[in-house]
């Protein structure tokens, strides 16, 4: 991205596949990895933001002055705050405590007005986030709640943007697409428009142990017993979002806590490059498709890596709050030797 802009939405899509050229030692094939921290915003959900507000826009849901209200574990929050800003909107965000403080710093820094509210409770309940949403927008005139659970604008933009350009960074040579679903937007988004250029291609989604979606995908039921509390942010759910067309995901694979968090520090220390945890996530998938020898030498993988691991440096990232989880850095195969501090007296 070069040039001058008239602001900084201007900025959002267009974000550059690099390939990764040591984390998938031994393994045949190409992989690639999908970087949505290029977006101003810093993640993928920038582009669901402007799409749906400026549709909103177009339809005369939003109005001078209006307020835009929505549920986010973070980055969503971020992006809608950002469009606000540029737009003259207000914004009302509800988050979860599983977020961190830094983050609801972020988002408070953007102008928003932020509520907490408890994870660990029924997505019905009147105090989980998604009810907190609803009710600040009933009960605020002139709003809008984006919704991006229900929302099918949050699937229609990656079928405008990430799909049509992966499929061109990869000349349509693109054999899997790999990817966490938590509103799933971004997969079954991607996925659509891939598959509309070859139904060949193979999409996996990627879900945590706590959460309903891969048995949903395999069963079509709900199933509470598999609802448990979890680490990883923005990925997984405990109810069944409309913005997943689960008709796009060949495969879900599920991945541990822990097994991400090695994973998304490996890349860090290997590749050069910092991403989330849902991007460790992603790619802790890869390799286990790549132990059932999904793989061969015409393979041409495409990882969705949705944010930038400035926004983890207290949760995955830390050592302390690894040691905190029972998580140790045995799996780093001995990387995490060469970053040590010392204090010169």
């Amino acid at each position: 991205m070069t040039g001058k802009y008239n602001n900084v939405l201007e900025l959002i899509g267009n974000t550059p596949l690099v390939r990764l050229n040591r984390i998938n030692q031994n393994i045949p094939g190409e992989v690639y990895a999908k970087l949505e921290c290029y977006n101003p915003g810093h993640s993928t959900k920038d582009r669901i933001a402007l799409h749906i507000i400026e549709e909103a826009e177009k339809k005369g849901l939003l109005k001078p002055g209006s307020t835009i209200v929505e549920t986010t574990s973070g980055n969503t929050g971020f992006s809608v705050a950002m469009v606000s800003i540029v737009k003259g909107y207000k914004c009302i965000l509800a988050v979860s405590d599983k977020t961190k403080a830094e983050k609801i710093a972020y988002l408070k820094a953007l102008g928003a007005k932020v509520f907490v509210c408890p994870a660990n409770v029924p997505a019905d309940d009147p105090r989980s986030y998604y009810e907190v949403a609803k009710r600040i927008a009933a009960e605020t005139p002139n709003s809008l709640y984006i919704n991006q659970y229900f929302n099918l604008g949050n699937t229609e933009a990656h079928y405008l943007t990430t799909g049509p350009e992966i499929w061109e960074q990869t000349e349509g040579k693109i054999t899997h697409l790999i990817g966490c679903c938590g509103t799933g937007g971004t997969l079954s988004g991607s996925a659509r428009y891939i598959k509309e250029q070859n139904p060949g291609v193979k999409i996996i989604g990627v879900d945590a142990y706590g959460s309903v979606l891969k048995k949903y995908h395999e069963t079509g039921e709900l199933d509470p017993n598999e609802i448990y509390s979890y680490r990883i942010e923005g990925m997984g759910k405990n109810l069944i979002p409309d913005a997943l067309d689960f008709s796009t995901v060949d495969r879900f694979i599920k991945v541990t806590d822990e097994d991400a968090a090695y994973r998304t520090r490996e890349i860090a220390l290997k590749e050069g490059i910092m991403p989330g945890y849902t991007s460790g996530a992603a790619t802790q998938a890869y390799k286990i498709l790549a132990e059932e020898g999904e793989f061969n030498e015409n393979s041409k993988v495409v990882i969705l890596f949705p944010d930038h691991g400035s926004r983890y440096i207290t949760k995955v990232y830390s050592d302390e709050w690894m040691a905190e989880q029972g998580f140790t850095n045995s799996k780093l195969n001995g990387l995490e030797s060469r970053a040590t501090i010392d204090y010169i007296k």
